[in-house]
């Protein structure tokens, strides 16, 4: 299922933590979109939803930023692969390892390269300024529990 939802900057915290509320162990949420577009923007309402009381600063350096209880309800780890120039810097960030008992929140998942998840949900942004869209791309198992409508 394809899902298009445009929206203002205003609402993303809001489109962000009803996607967030419904996170659960083994899920990846892919967020595409040109530098400046608000992926890290809707990261943080996920983030925001499952608990986080502070600021979650982006990852661009640390490429991944672990959470864990008490500080969310949910193992996340948030990440940026901006700076990811080839598929087998991957292997070491050992992402995989985080879905056992948490969800992935990737930025820049065109670095992926062949590697992926097929039950990913894939949300790209575009627009600029205010106005934005949200196109997600909802796999079966995201489909009953996709909180916009």
């Amino acid at each position: 299922m394809t899902f298009s939802h445009p929206y203002t900057l205003d609402e993303a915290d809001r489109i962000g933590a009803a996607i967030g509320a419904v996170l659960a162990p083994g899920d990846v949420v892919l967020l595409s979109g040109d530098l400046g577009a608000g992926k890290t923007t809707l990261a943080r309402a996920m983030l925001k939803a499952r608990g986080l009381a502070g600021e979650a600063p982006s990852p661009t350096f640390a490429i991944v930023q672990p959470y864990a209880p008490p500080e969310v309800d949910l193992p996340i780890a948030h990440v940026d692969l901006y700076r990811i120039e080839r598929a087998d810097e991957l292997i070491e960030l050992g992402l995989d390892d985080y879905l056992y008992d948490g969800a992935l929140l990737i930025e820049w998942p065109e670095r992926l390269g062949a590697q992926g998840w097929p039950e990913a949900l894939m949300l790209t942004i575009s627009g600029s300024g205010d106005a934005r869209v949200l196109t997600a791309e909802v796999p079966a198992a995201w489909e009953a529990r996709w909180p916009l409508r």
